[in-house]
């Protein structure tokens, strides 16, 4: 359409343009008096201008030529004037030159206020073309935002189901909090147990390691690096002891003895009570 557009007016210009012609104009003082001019001007080989016109005056039709602005061709009503008359015709073709300047006046007004329509039609396609454009995307907006209200519906639905769900989920959280806080109740009171066996081993270790010494197993609490008691036996610096001597500990130390006792700073793949080194 726009194209369209355009085509339509730029034939009419060229129209326009080409048509410094066949203007029709009547004056106040004389209805009968009419001018249809019609007005090509050139060049000659000389670079003169060349006019040459054809025009109706007083219900005479007149036809002239003139090549830097001397005459040099006349005639009237089809009859060829020679040159010696064209004197009788001065006031004639005066007016008419006058008419022609001030047809070529009123046709670049003319011209200049087509070219102003024309650009204001450009201007007004332009506008239609960006109202609509807005009405468009108006239209889009308007769908877009009829499906966010329904995306934010169906997202309220969810934000309530979801806050049902978080207020059972609340209520099993303070039951599973009241559980823990019991929890660590107990391990607390498991912790102080657990402290208080681990001083009961460490002296219970001690004394081992005494008896040891006065049972010259080893010699000093430096040369034990290992040590383990369970229902199979009883081993000291890897090395197995008699079974008097494992009855003798088995006897004393029976819990360690039940629950596979070792001592020292390697305990991978052993199971059961393991105490580490004493540090020194």
């Amino acid at each position: 359409m726009k194209t369209k557009f355009l085509k339509y007016s730029l034939l009419s210009i060229l129209a326009m343009l080409m048509a410094i012609t066949l203007k029709a104009q009547q004056t106040a003082d004389d209805q009968s008096e009419r001018y249809n001019n019609y007005d090509v001007t050139g060049k000659d080989a000389s670079g003169r201008t060349v006019e040459t016109v054809h025009t109706f005056y007083k219900d005479h039709e007149y036809k002239l030529k003139s090549v830097g602005g001397k005459i040099t061709s006349l005639y009237v009503d089809g009859v060829k004037i020679q040159p010696d008359k064209y004197a009788q015709y001065e006031t004639v073709i005066s007016h008419i030159k006058e008419q022609m300047r001030l047809d070529r006046i009123q046709a670049r007004k003319d011209q200049a206020q087509a070219l102003k329509d024309e650009a204001q039609a450009r201007v007004d396609q332009q506008q239609a073309m960006r109202d609509q454009e807005q009405a468009e995307k108006d239209r889009q907006q308007a769908g877009r935002e009829e499906l966010q209200a329904k995306k934010d519906q169906a997202q309220a639905r969810l934000d309530q189901e979801q806050a049902e769900k978080d207020q059972v989920q609340a209520k099993k959280d303070q039951e599973q909090a009241m559980r823990d806080q019991e929890q660590a109740l107990k391990d607390q009171a498991q912790a102080k147990l657990d402290q208080k066996q681990a001083e009961e081993d460490q002296r219970m270790m001690k004394e081992m390691i005494s008896d040891l010494i006065k049972d010259g197993i080893i010699p000093d609490e430096k040369s034990l690096y290992s040590v383990t008691l369970d229902s199979t036996g009883m081993m000291v610096n890897d090395k197995k002891q008699p079974e008097e001597v494992y009855k003798r500990y088995k006897e004393k130390y029976k819990r360690w003895a039940d629950y596979n006792f070792s001592y020292g700073d390697d305990h991978h793949g052993f199971r059961g009570v393991h105490m580490s080194k004493l540090e020194e």
